[in-house]
């Protein structure tokens, strides 16, 4: 009897969710890279295709061998539904890359254009006529970590702009701020822990 349960136990209650929780990570990992593989973030898609593929096998060689339960079924699906949404919410707070920042506003830009050069943004201002008038189109490449704060400043300058993001695959010149390492980078040289040697 005792047997009896442990077997019902794990066929009925682990194996399944088992199934469902790494399906959840099988198909997040395979949201993410394909993110990746658009912004040409080679290595990071390429480890993450390996482990997606290698979660994959284990799940389904757990499903072909039980194939006379629907409940494998069910939570294999679940898993994929699942792992589509955990994907897609971890993707937002991965700020890899970086994105075009489009700002058309009708009022005085000069302030928010003032922002973005003391924050060492590169940022491009163009006269142009909308529906209604006059407006002037901003346009900026910037790193997706920095998109938050810079959206919060373009509502504080000017509330009722529209603006749009796009994510940029390739960027071949632009003006961003320095990171924190290629700050300390500019105050001297570091130490150098393995010197080159000079050829002869």
């Amino acid at each position: 009897m005792e047997a009896w349960l442990e077997v019902w136990w794990f066929a009925y209650i682990v194996l399944p969710l088992l199934i469902f929780l790494a399906r959840i990570v099988d198909v997040s990992l395979g949201t993410i890279r394909i993110l990746f593989v658009a912004r040409g973030i080679q290595t990071l898609a390429a480890l993450l295709g390996f482990f997606e593929v290698f979660i994959w096998l284990v799940v389904i060689s757990s499903v072909m061998n039980n194939l006379s339960s629907p409940l494998y079924y069910v939570f294999y699906a679940a898993g994929f539904a699942a792992g589509n949404y955990v994907g897609i919410a971890i993707e937002r707070h991965l700020y890899v890359g970086k994105v075009a920042l489009r700002v058309i506003t009708r009022y005085n830009a000069d302030e928010l254009l003032e922002y973005f050069r003391k924050q060492h943004l590169g940022i491009t201002a163009v006269d142009a006529e909308g529906a209604t008038g006059p407006v002037k189109i901003l346009y900026s490449i910037i790193k997706r970590r920095d998109l938050r704060s810079i959206v919060e400043k373009v509502k504080e300058f000017n509330p009722k702009a529209f603006y749009s993001i796009e994510d940029v695959k390739t960027v071949s010149e632009g003006t961003f701020p320095l990171s924190q390492k290629r700050r300390s980078a500019k105050r001297g040289p570091g130490l150098n822990f393995f010197p080159l040697r000079k050829g002869k």
